[in-house]
């Protein structure tokens, strides 16, 4: 059973569900503290706390929402979240946008049923070294419009993350370990200008990706594992100084550039060889690396000089490392079957 229009004592209305807690709403209030509900908060699920002008959270008001679901506290002045927020352990999401935050508490990091993280418009240095360790079922994670210069490493292990912002940062690089993001759809890192030059080779392994935003950065070159992004729809490269692929081939369609950079994958693969690099090897993971690659367009057709069709090997199935050791897997091997050597000659050696 559902009562809407309950009145509280700072007129304003909450809704009452007897089976899904209650939903108070104190948004929009020109509140400069958090007055003492009359309520139960341990029955509250969702609090909304937005467009306010509160400078803090109590200690011991966030400490009794013990069924907090959604908690949403964007535009106000915070500049730092109450230490007892690692008591929300049912949080799952978290609005605290357009305040003033430069850091999270160390123990935020207890929530570990948070899905959505929105914290837009703060002044945020830097997010919790382990927050891919311990706020593992993160689903949208939205930092744009901070002054971050780096993602943890442990970012790379949210493997369950569909969703990330980064914009409007002053990021100097992705982490490491990209490719484990294996659900991610949407990934927007704009707008960090001259801070962001280079891509990862780990972006062409985010197997689901569909939209990517990468303008407006200092970036020269896309790599050329951006080929293998099959399900990718959306890529916005513009206000790059890119040379590669160059801007005739950018104003194209999304597989023309694909057919492009996979054109391309084989012959930095080869120089990688040369180098003695094996960041080849780490597009194992790449499963449409085979025969359907080989390009269509006339105009790239030429990348492909010296490699057939009808030589390319199929690498699915060979991703799993008890297989094989990233070393055995040079382009050499990927793409031609090693001759064998006759028995007679054999014999006679």
């Amino acid at each position: 059973m559902k009562i809407e229009g309950k009145r509280t004592r700072f007129g304003r209305t909450t809704e009452v569900d007897e089976k899904h807690g209650e939903k108070l709403d104190m948004s929009g209030m020109s509140l400069d503290s958090v007055p003492n509900p009359s309520i139960n908060l341990g029955l509250v699920t969702k609090l909304d706390l937005s467009n306010n002008n509160l400078e803090s959270i109590p200690e011991s008001l966030t400490a009794r929402l013990l069924n907090m679901v959604v908690l949403d506290v964007h535009s106000n002045q915070l500049k730092s979240l109450p230490n007892s927020i690692g008591c929300l352990s049912k949080l799952k999401v978290l609005d605290v946008s357009g305040n003033l935050l430069e850091s999270f508490p160390k123990t935020f990091e207890n929530c570990r049923a948070l899905e959505e993280l929105y914290a837009n418009f703060n002044k945020l240095t830097k997010l919790p070294d382990t927050i891919g360790f311990e706020l593992i079922n993160i689903r949208r994670l939205s930092v744009n419009s901070n002054k971050l210069s780096e993602l943890p490493f442990s970012t790379s292990h949210l493997t369950a993350l569909r969703s990330l912002d980064a914009r409007l940062n002053c990021l100097t690089s992705l982490p490491d370990g990209l490719e484990n993001l294996t659900a991610l759809e949407t990934l927007n890192v704009s707008q960090n200008f001259r801070y962001l030059r280079t891509l990862p080779l780990a972006v062409g392994l985010l197997g689901s990706l569909k939209e990517m935003d990468i303008s407006y950065n200092y970036i020269k070159e896309l790599p050329p594992s951006i080929g293998c992004l099959t399900k990718l729809e959306k890529l916005n490269a513009e206000g790059n100084p890119l040379t590669s692929p160059p801007r005739d081939v950018m104003e194209q369609s999304i597989p023309v550039i694909r057919e492009y950079l996979a054109a391309r994958i084989n012959e930095t693969g080869t120089e990688s060889k040369t180098k003695g690099s094996s960041w080849f090897g780490r597009l194992v993971k790449c499963t449409t690396f085979n025969s359907r690659m080989a390009p269509n367009n006339p105009r790239i057709r030429h990348s492909y000089d010296g490699l057939l069709k009808s030589h390319y090997r199929s690498i699915d199935g060979l991703t799993s490392p008890r297989h094989f050791g990233l070393g055995m897997l040079s382009p050499h091997r990927l793409f031609f079957s090693p001759k064998r050597e006759s028995p007679r000659k054999s014999a006679s050696l």
